[in-house]
């Protein structure tokens, strides 16, 4: 397996993954005390939770299909560190914990960067 599907399949199944689990299947309770902390009610929170799990999904769906697509790709890394950058500002105490966005983003933006690397270097694009 090439280097750009091994990067494509691991970061669509980051988005996919933290899309489905931790937000549709079952709100785990560290996504019910980010949404919470920007002053919505529980049911608010509960529907962007829900909002926010669905729009991962498909851009886990988008991602896979247009792994291709430079635009795409930066529009990945661009998501990833807003998120960081949103619990940083929202539970910067999230940022020490296990398996925390800093361990979780940064390495699926390095993926990113390593697919936008291979992707130049083919010589169709």
């Amino acid at each position: 397996m090439s280097s750009v599907q091994i990067a494509r399949y691991i970061i669509s199944f980051s988005w996919l993954y933290h899309g489905i689990f931790p937000k549709l299947v079952h709100i785990a309770p560290l996504e019910k005390l980010i949404t919470a902390s920007l002053g919505f009610s529980e049911s608010m929170s509960y529907l962007v939770t829900k909002s926010a799990g669905v729009g991962e999904v498909a851009f886990a769906i988008l991602l896979f299909i247009y792994y291709q697509s430079k635009i795409i790709i930066v529009l990945n890394i661009i998501a990833l560190v807003g998120l960081l950058f949103f619990v940083a500002a929202l539970q910067p105490q999230l940022l020490v914990e296990a398996f925390n966005p800093v361990t979780t983003n940064l390495p699926i933006i390095g993926l990113s960067l390593v697919l936008l690397n291979c992707l130049k270097a083919q010589p169709n694009n």
